[in-house]
């Protein structure tokens, strides 16, 4: 029992890095099952468009697939842009914030594409297939080379047996192809190291304040969850009652709209004050009629988890 508690503790800490494991594995071996199953190449003159499509369009289904299901970019989205608002200098502030959030919203998204260019390279079919009907690589792997070289190398793909007669000198397409993903996969690793170092470094908190914080989010979300699954419910009994019984309903106190729209702004911090989410700053500044309620510097993308519902939420 205790080392089932340990496990379940070490995944809580680390959902965030788990989930990312889980998505990269579960893109490694969709590549594999569609390289093996049915990618085709069909070594012709369609070579460069048929493997370009495999190695690239499945990438951006799974970027936009993880906009989609990123909480945060529906909690941007909704209500934004609403009939009445006009165009104005407050609208293009809230326009650069939210190109602010995007970036490490579009991190996230990332994460499985790059997986899937990355294995793709690694395995070298796509780019093999893709390589051998460019017209850059047949004049580099085919220089000084007679003409039925180049009508050989669209054939490489579906023949290993060509491989050595055609490469020569140069680099073979699946050396190429191994070579670009690791450097990919070296570039990304140290982009991130390095853009996780900054973010850290020009934290406005201490690491423990932050660990405090990110709890308090978590358990801000389970309560609030609680709580409207039952005003909710309380509600929708009370209006089934009343038609059923045809009576008027009791007065029953429920959020306004504004105050919706209030603590669904996007977190932004200041340093002079001590909130650690919309919901906190609401309470604390007169149900948002305080005139500092909007007022914050530009939110760091460290504190993106204060807009981030827990990782069970559907964002949607």
């Amino acid at each position: 029992m205790d080392k089932l508690r340990g496990a379940m503790d070490f995944c809580i800490r680390h959902q965030t890095v788990l989930g990312y494991s889980i998505v990269s594995l579960l893109t490694a071996a969709s590549e594999c099952i569609f390289s093996s199953v049915v990618f085709k190449c069909p070594c012709n003159s369609g070579n460069l468009l048929y493997g370009s499509v495999f190695l690239i369009v499945p990438a951006f289904i799974l970027l936009l697939l993880g906009y989609m299901v990123n909480t945060r970019t529906w909690r941007l989205l909704t209500g934004s842009c609403p009939l009445q608002k006009r165009c104005s200098s407050s609208s293009w502030r809230t326009c650069t914030r939210y190109c602010i959030v995007l970036v490490p919203v579009t991190a996230r998204a990332l994460v499985a594409p790059l997986t899937w260019i990355a294995v793709a390279l690694l395995r070298a079919s796509f780019y093999e297939c893709a390589a051998s009907g460019n017209s850059l690589i047949k004049n580099l792997m085919c220089k000084d080379k007679e003409q039925e070289c180049h009508e050989l190398l669209v054939k490489l793909p579906c023949d290993e047996k060509l491989s050595k007669s055609v490469s020569g000198e140069f680099l073979s397409l699946q050396a190429q192809s191994q070579l670009i993903g690791w450097l990919l996969i070296a570039s990304v690793m140290t982009v991130a190291l390095i853009s996780t170092c900054i973010n850290r470094c020009f934290s406005p908190v201490s690491y423990l304040q932050l660990k405090f914080w990110k709890i308090y989010s978590k358990k801000e979300w389970e309560l609030f969850e609680t709580k409207a699954k039952e005003h909710a419910a309380r509600l929708a009994e009370i209006n089934i009652n009343c038609f059923f019984e045809a009576t008027d309903p009791a007065p029953f106190q429920t959020p306004s709209n504004e105050d919706w729209q209030k603590i669904s702004f996007l977190y932004t911090f200041n340093s002079q004050e001590q909130y650690y989410s919309m919901i906190h700053k609401y309470v604390n500044t007169n149900r948002g009629n305080s005139v500092t309620f909007g007022e914050g510097d530009q939110s760091p993308p460290v504190l993106g988890f204060v807009d981030e519902a827990s990782a069970g939420e559907s964002g949607f």
